[in-house]
């Protein structure tokens, strides 16, 4: 593999010293470009474009070659990925978000669902992460990811998206027994399916848990965070000579950071919802922290991102440790070039804490 030109990310993510905090963005390949949208349009639809490891590639580069400020590429692929290996049938209605053909309702359903196979069930994934390696040729880091047990479940029992997770839950609470065995297969399914990723070139791993933060306190630890920490246990800890570093993000999950950093992640995604400051007190020198922009003022000037920008700075304070980012992903009405005054901002106003 072509040796790294720009390691900066992945220094961050471990604490070491930078010339200037990194930054990347969640959903940074997605509907706010318009060359995105023309490659989603030639592939047909959003699945075939995940599917397909070249048109994967074409747009998880898309905005590195928009962006030359950006510090890290993310594998263009959906949470979703492995449900649809169980079976599930994935697919997209226009302004409804994901849906599946099939959900799992009961202890059979449950019981019926196989253990995803990565290099046979999710060949595209794997194939995607090593042409994107290939054709990066060391420009910067990528990453890899996955849903969380937790957030895959409540898409998998409810069929799609959900308010109020009310299907989900009902489960939890009523046949608790039955839903850790869901839990327990997204684990080991997971845990392979990163594994992969990483073999396959990813030299970092983020775990997104958009719906960790709609649990209670208890149900968080046995049903979110417990689960992850499991999975952070069973993951390939070095490759290519380099540490893999682990990234949790729980949106809505500020009041657990403390239980959080002691993951066994290298560092945490924080919402908007939390200081950073203030995140950075609690958890010391466990783990580097990654946000934590409020995804809504990329709609702002470029005078006021670059305000914002400055605050969240100035609240983490001196020294490595943070990586710059939305606290959640990229809206698809966002102005481009507003994408452009955040990413130079954070270039320009953070060379001064390192």
């Amino acid at each position: 593999m072509a040796e790294l030109k720009n390691d900066r990310f992945l220094r961050a993510l471990l604490k070491q010293p930078v010339d200037r905090t990194p930054v990347w963005m969640m959903r940074q390949a997605g509907r706010y470009l318009p060359e995105y949208r023309a490659a989603r349009a030639r592939a047909g639809d959003f699945m075939s474009l995940c599917t397909n490891p070249e048109m994967a590639c074409e747009v998880t580069l898309q905005p590195l070659d928009r962006y030359p400020q950006l510090d890290a590429a993310i594998l263009f692929s959906d949470i979703l990925t492995i449900p649809d290996a169980m079976g599930l049938g994935l697919y997209f209605e226009t302004g409804e978000g994901p849906k599946f053909k099939k959900s799992v309702r009961t202890a059979a359903d449950i019981e019926a669902l196989p253990i995803v196979d990565t290099k046979k069930d999710l060949t595209y994934v794997v194939d995607a992460v090593a042409t994107i390696r290939r054709e990066l040729n060391g420009r910067v880091p990528l990453i890899g990811f996955t849903g969380s047990p937790w957030t895959l479940a409540t898409y998998m029992v409810e069929g799609g998206s959900s308010k109020d997770y009310r299907r989900t839950k009902a489960m939890m609470y009523n046949q608790p027994e039955v839903f850790h065995l869901l839990i327990d297969k997204l684990v080991i399914s997971i845990t392979e399916y990163l594994n992969e990723q990483i073999l396959a070139g990813a030299q970092a791993v983020q775990i997104f848990d958009s719906w960790g933060g709609a649990l209670s306190h208890n149900a968080y630890f046995e049903f979110s965070l417990n689960p992850m920490r499991r999975i952070i246990d069973g993951l390939i800890k070095e490759n290519e000579g380099r540490q893999v570093p682990v990234i949790l993000f729980t949106k809505g999950g500020g009041q657990w950071l403390e239980a959080m950093a002691d993951s066994g992640a290298a560092a945490l995604g924080i919402d908007w919802t939390t200081d950073i400051g203030a995140a950075r007190q609690r958890v010391g020198d466990k783990v580097a922290l990654q946000g934590n922009m409020d995804p809504a003022l990329l709609y702002a000037k470029p005078e006021r991102i670059k305000e914002e920008v400055a605050t969240i700075l100035e609240s983490y304070g001196a020294g490595s440790g943070h990586i710059f980012n939305l606290g959640h992903g990229v809206t698809p009405e966002v102005d481009p070039d507003h994408a452009g005054a955040f990413f130079d901002a954070v270039c320009e106003l953070s060379e001064k804490y390192h």
